[in-house]
């Protein structure tokens, strides 16, 4: 392709993207590197060096690293070798104008001739970069558009997981501090995607207490090495300490002694408006830190660290005056990055050089106790002195206002997160919702209960599994393999080993799948703090990856306990002021105690709203938990044609009669089906002639049958269809359908499903009391988990088990549950159960046929006729109505009309729990 449409695209006057060259050749492998685009649309781009060019690709998902799972990859035009080093902005006007990132760079090796994979339309290939490792492959579509589209897929191999690109980013740095149009690294200096200008946000108009707050953008490395004995040079430390009396009130601060840190409470959101200051969340050891003749340092939990970072007390010794700082220690690499890593190589190899203590809050000065006086005023004297310190004390900057640009920002930039605090917050012991934390991805704290052996060249350990208290009980959590490097491994491996013991010390419920092979259990001593993705259904991590060992907590239950999560206004609130700092303990307790109160009252407010429903609900035997309305109107039906064809000819149905028990049976069935997107099954010519399965709208489709428009999981749009009247209902039966399967959603939550099936599928060899017996189990291991469950009769060969749901989780969240469910009753009862849908596979044994819970995926509707000889009918039934039925088809036509909903039923969908985690 060339260099000429990318030179032609850009003026290098303009942006700091490097001019485009041919590269020749001089040997050695062939390079690859993945960046992360924030321009208009945020997306990955793929870079494969081939012909002294990078070919590239825009992937706007990212890389899976799920063996066979595709990414769209549209191509794009060549760029440059030196592209592979670019970060940075690209000025708003430009082509590609926002943020670039380098996600992961290294060699790649083709499969074969390069050149005749690629006129083929697909590349085989291997990459060594520092994330994306093993096998991969681009396939050309036949897609037509302006650009070629080809598909990026991982193929198996021991660097396949459950993970995505996104859900490495948590450890991507931030640019370089020199990059063209990026900010400082000394705090939240960053800009948004769209032109999010950090200099505005700090001239914003702010209240008196505020304006005392310094928003100048701080380094974060001093550079005045000649006043570390002393902050004189800069400041003036008599006007310091008088100052600090003043404001003090007479109070005195406990020198000496460990005082409990004040904490955060996790957030889901930033919090707008300027009375709230937002800085860097740092990615180091919490340490409380005082200094003076007699300097001291405690961890956050009151372990002193004075043995641990001996040259970070003599930096404190030598500062000057006498203060209590809390701050972060943490660590840069040789790029200027903070690096937990680094920071624990450091401090076992004793060596200063890369530390340093980052201190957001002064909570004393000469003894004079600040706790009670507002944030901005601590903050204002802390940078004064700071002012000239030692480079490796510094102060961590801060914008006021601009929550949700600053948190956008920040996970643009891929950043752990952020830390919100109000303006005006006095300190105090403990948790208080004036202090945010938010997050861009979600990490938790875990207890290590076993690992698992290496597999291939991996060296020390395979994957940790993990476990997390539930009412002071260890439970598994689940298990993370990715994102700890050759280091990690082999201080964890000799850690662990040391720990080994026999049986696990860990809750595993029954229904929650383990690792195949060895398991090496140990006791509950070490912790670790992980990157994931949500909760999967059985209630173990997804998509997880390693962060980090936290060796400055203990593996109990009160340290891992999790704080409440609030959610906050995105506008401007306020915080009363308090001069005292009894009062102001008061007032952030009682901020916290309102936060909690609010979740209590929100909760019981759901519950009171479910009790309503349900009685209702059970009084007109509606089962629908959706705004959506049902016209139950029969005055404007369509004309019914060919009445007298024959349906059923075993019982010489016709079509009319199929028309009139759909007719009769349409409240109870609507109320079923009413707002589902559906698929049905037309027979046109009978039971005994083709069969027609649809799901897309077609031509002649009545308009009572409305349409739908849905992004399918291929990423293309679709038209589906559903009903939610009378007529929409019988012009499906005009048009010869004869059975109906519905979405497990409704589309006012369509993303989020309402109900679990489980299609009970056995061997032809299987006896209907043994299918009996199975659906029974089914609904005694989710009743382990606190799911209800209701069996229905198929029509078919087996029974449905329907576990309701609040729609809260979406289908993949879903899905995972009912697979690991699945393959739990298999693991356990091989002889009678098997998860897989291979005919071939299930002789003896019922298929537990958990697939249809996936997101497009159907299970026949209740009062659907079934296009099967006798005419039968899917009915829901009662437990106790199921230990009589004589077999899955006792329903027909003849009478499934006369049946509604069974009360216990309606009482178990209006009770319906969420998915459990």
């Amino acid at each position: 392709m060339g260099l000429q449409e990318y030179n032609r695209k850009r003026a290098f006057s303009r942006t700091p993207e490097p001019k485009g060259e041919v590269r020749k050749r001089s040997g050695g492998p062939l390079s690859f590197v993945v960046q992360l685009h924030h321009a208009r649309a945020r997306h990955y781009d793929f870079r494969l060096e081939i012909d002294g060019v990078l070919r590239s690709w825009a992937v706007p998902r990212g890389p899976s690293f799920r063996p066979g799972e595709k990414r769209l990859a549209v191509e794009t035009e060549d760029h440059p070798m030196t592209y592979s080093h670019f970060e940075g902005l690209i000025p708003e006007g430009e082509y590609g104008a926002g943020h670039m990132a380098i996600f992961d760079h290294g060699t790649w090796t083709p499969d074969g001739d390069l050149h005749a994979a690629l006129r083929k339309g697909r590349i085989d290939f291997e990459l060594e970069g520092e994330r994306l490792k093993g096998r991969w492959s681009l396939i050309r579509t036949r897609q037509s558009g302006k650009r070629a589209q080809w598909m990026l897929l991982k193929r198996s191999d021991e660097y396949a997981a459950d993970l995505e690109a996104d859900d490495l980013i948590g450890a991507l740095p931030p640019p370089p501090a020199d990059a063209p149009g990026a900010s400082t690294r000394s705090g939240l200096e960053i800009r948004a995607r769209k032109g999010f200008d950090t200099e505005r946000a700090m001239s914003k108009t702010r209240t008196a207490s505020t304006r005392r707050a310094s928003t100048k953008t701080v380094k974060p490395v001093r550079k005045t090495a000649t006043a570390r004995a002393t902050t004189k040079a800069t400041a003036d430390l008599r006007a310091i300490k008088r100052t600090a009396a003043r404001l003090a009130g007479g109070a005195k601060f406990p020198l000496g002694e460990f005082v409990e840190p004040m904490l955060t409470v996790s957030s889901d959101n930033a919090p707008g408006g300027d009375d709230w200051l937002h800085e860097w969340k740092w990615d180091g050891y919490r340490l409380i830190g005082q200094s003076g003749r007699s300097p001291m340092l405690w961890s956050r939990n009151g372990i002193p660290w004075n043995t641990r970072a001996p040259e970070l007390l003599k930096m404190l010794k030598d500062f000057g005056t006498t203060a209590v700082f809390d701050g972060e220690l943490i660590a840069v690499d040789t790029s200027g990055y903070s690096d937990f890593n680094a920071l624990q190589k450091a401090l076992s190899d004793k060596d200063p050089r890369a530390m340093r203590y980052v201190i957001f809050d002064l909570l004393a000065v000469d003894g004079h106790d600040l706790r009670g006086v507002p944030l901005v005023e601590r903050k204002a004297l802390l940078e004064q002195l700071l002012t000239g310190a030692d480079p490796h004390l510094f102060y961590s900057s801060h914008i006021v206002g601009n929550g949700p640009e600053i948190f956008d920002a920040a996970r643009g930039r891929g950043m752990e997160g952020i830390i919100s605090k109000r303006v005006n917050s006095r300190y105090f012991d403990g948790r208080s919702s004036d202090w945010l934390k938010v997050k861009t991805v979600e990490t938790r704290e875990f207890v290590v209960v076993g690992y698992t052996p290496p597999q291939g060249s991996r060296k020390g350990l395979g994957a940790l599994m993990l476990g997390q208290y539930r009412d002071r009980t260890l439970v598994y959590a689940g298990r993370v393999g990715s994102g700890m490097n050759s280091d990690v491994l082999l201080d964890l491996t000799k850690r662990l080993r040391a720990l080994e013991v026999a049986e696990p010390v860990v809750e595993i419920p029954k229904h929650v799948p383990l690792p195949k092979g060895r398991i090496h259990w140990v006791k509950p001593k070490t912790v670790v703090e992980v990157f994931f993705r949500g909760w999967g259904g059985e209630g173990l991590v997804r998509q997880a990856s390693f962060h980090r060992l936290r060796d400055d907590k203990p593996a109990t239950p009160e340290a891992l306990a999790q704080p409440e999560t609030v959610h906050m206004s995105t506008g401007t609130s306020k915080s009363p002021v308090r001069s005292k700092r009894a009062g102001a303990t008061k007032t952030a307790g009682a901020a916290l105690a309102a936060a909690k109160t609010a979740t209590r009252t929100a909760s019981t407010t759901k519950s009171s709203a479910r009790n309503t429903a349900k009685k209702t609900t059970a009084a007109k035997k509606s089962t629908r938990r959706t705004s959506l309305q049902i016209d139950l109107d029969t005055s404007d039906l369509p004309t019914l044609s060919s009445a007298d064809r024959v349906v059923y000819p075993d019982a010489s149905y016709t079509k009319q009669d199929v028309w009139n028990y759909y007719l009769k049976a349409a409240p109870q069935l609507l109320d079923e089906i009413g707002g589902r997107l559906l698929s049905i099954v037309r027979c046109p010519d009978g039971i005994k002639g083709q069969h027609f399965f649809q799901k897309h709208v077609k031509h002649g489709f009545s308009d009572a049958v409305k349409s739908y428009t849905l992004v399918e999981n291929d990423g293309d749009e679709a038209e589906y269809f559903y009903v939610d009247s009378v007529a929409g209902l019988m012009s499906l039966v005009q048009m010869n359908a004869l059975e109906l399967h519905p979405w497990g959603s409704r589309i006012d939550a369509i993303e989020k499903p309402d109900r679990m099936v489980f299609d009970l599928d056995p061997d032809p060899s299987i006896e209907w009391p043994q299918i009996r017996a199975a659906a029974r189990e089914v609904r005694d291991r989710l009743l382990d988990v606190g799911i209800e469950s209701f069996p229905k009769l198929s029509g078919g060969k087996g029974v449905h088990v329907v576990a309701p749901l609040q729609p809260d989780a979406e289908w993949e969240a879903v899905r995972r549950f009912c697979e690991a469910f699945a393959d739990a009753m298999e693991r356990q009862s091989p002889d009678r159960y098997i998860a897989t849908m291979s005919k071939a596979k299930r002789k003896g044994r019922i298929f537990i046929d958990w697939l249809r819970n996936g997101r497009g995926a159907t299970s026949v509707a209740s009062w659907s006729l079934r296009a099967r000889p006798g005419a039968p009918v899917a009915v829901p039934v009662t437990w106790a109505e199921l230990a009589r039925a004589k077999s899955p088809s006792r329903y027909t036509l003849a009478d499934a009309a006369k049946r509604t909903m069974p009360d216990e039923a309606a009482e178990i969908i209006a009770r319906a729990k969420p998915l459990p985690v």
